[in-house]
Order: C-alpha cells, then sequence, then structure tokens
C-alpha cells in the first residue's frame, strides 16, 4: 500500500482510502459499507449515539469489534426497552466484558434512550438530528483538514443537551455527523467520496 500525495492509501483492490481504513479488515469494510452512509431511523441513529459515546477517549476499532456484544446488552438498542432499564441492569452491564463497562457511559445510554423516546412528541430524534445539516460540506484532501468540531457540531451537541442527552459533546457530533453523512469528510479521492447521496461529488 503507498500514500499518495492527496493522502489516501490505495489498497491491493485498488480502491483509495483514508489511512485509519486503510489496513483493519474490520475498519475497511464499516469504511466501505456503513460509515458516511445517511442513517433516518430512530433505532439506528440512537445506537450510533450511543456508540459514539461509549467511543469517547477510546478508538472506534475497540468499539466496532465490541458491537455484537453492544447489540446484545442493549438489546439491539431498542430505545424502549433500554430505557426501562433499572440500577438492576447498570450492574448487569458493569459485570459484561463484551462491553466498554464504564458507568457515566451505560448511564448515558439509559438517559438518552428515555431523551430519544420525549423527542418523539416533537417529531423525533431523526428530525431533530438532521435539522443540524449544514449547507455545505467539507472537503478534505488529507486527513489534517478534517474539523474535528463545527459550529452546527456545537448546536447540535447544546440542543441535545437542552433535550436531556448525556456523552454528547461537539467532537462527538462531529463524528456522529460524519458517520451518518449528514457531512461528507471523505478524503476528496477516496473512492467512497460523494457515496452517500446525501452530497454531490463536487469533482
Amino acid at each position: 500500500m503507498i500514500p499518495d500525495e492527496r493522502g489516501t492509501i490505495v489498497g491491493s483492490d485498488g480502491l483509495a482510502r483514508p489511512p485509519w481504513a486503510a489496513t483493519d479488515p474490520l475498519l475497511q469494510e464499516y469504511y466501505d459499507t456503513e460509515w458516511g452512509m445517511p442513517v433516518r431511523d430512530e433505532q439506528g441513529l440512537y445506537e450510533r449515539i450511543s456508540l459514539e459515546a461509549f467511543q469517547a477517549g477510546l478508538s472506534w476499532a475497540t468499539i466496532l469489534r465490541k458491537r455484537p456484544a453492544f447489540r446484545l446488552a442493549f438489546h439491539n438498542f431498542q430505545p424502549d426497552i433500554v430505557a426501562a432499564f433499572t440500577e438492576e441492569d447498570v450492574e448487569r452491564l458493569m459485570l459484561d466484558a463484551g462491553i466498554i463497562r464504564n458507568r457515566l457511559k451505560i448511564r448515558a445510554a439509559i438517559t438518552n434512550a428515555r431523551a430519544t423516546i420525549a423527542l418523539r412528541s416533537e417529531g423525533g430524534l431523526v428530525d431533530f438530528v438532521w435539522s443540524f445539516q449544514p449547507a455545505a460540506t467539507p472537503n478534505p484532501l488529507t486527513h489534517a483538514e478534517i474539523p474535528t468540531t463545527s459550529p452546527e457540531s456545537v448546536a447540535l451537541s447544546k440542543a441535545l443537551r437542552s433535550k436531556g442527552f448525556a456523552f454528547v459533546g461537539p467532537t462527538t457530533m462531529y463524528a456522529l455527523m460524519e458517520a451518518i453523512g449528514m457531512i461528507d469528510t471523505h478524503l476528496a479521492d477516496s473512492h467512497r467520496r460523494g457515496s452517500s447521496g446525501v452530497w454531490a461529488d463536487p469533482a
């Protein structure tokens, strides 16, 4: 694999990917099939918010490897089920070696399930989050050109906190916006640039 001057790495399959998705097969599959694709269902978006919160301070590869265990532990991230979790469930999850055993993050997932349900009376989580989609998207050539926050991620973070959500800081929300296609931060010459259908490829 040879890095080119634009920041991507061309794999043995001839496809250009960012360095973070170029070597680990699990990350490569995630990048090629999921990352940056629109998520417009409540359960899917709640799961992404939950996993982004668990990822804080850790690598995304760690979260991906544990995602099957997370889905089992949190009943496929069905908000109505997680919202009913009790302190007994928190203690159960703290003993589950398959997930990230962080009490604050576990409680945040429960809190956010309840906040997701509460948002249904205002149009729902999906419309709420997507209302913060910016008018333009970055067009980075290298990873160094990708921001870690934006005015929209700051505003989304503040708005979600006002609705009772936890672990939804501006950096975490920017990562969410990247992951669900609200912005397209695929490098300009990546084979996935413009693949979401949300943003046209400027090239």
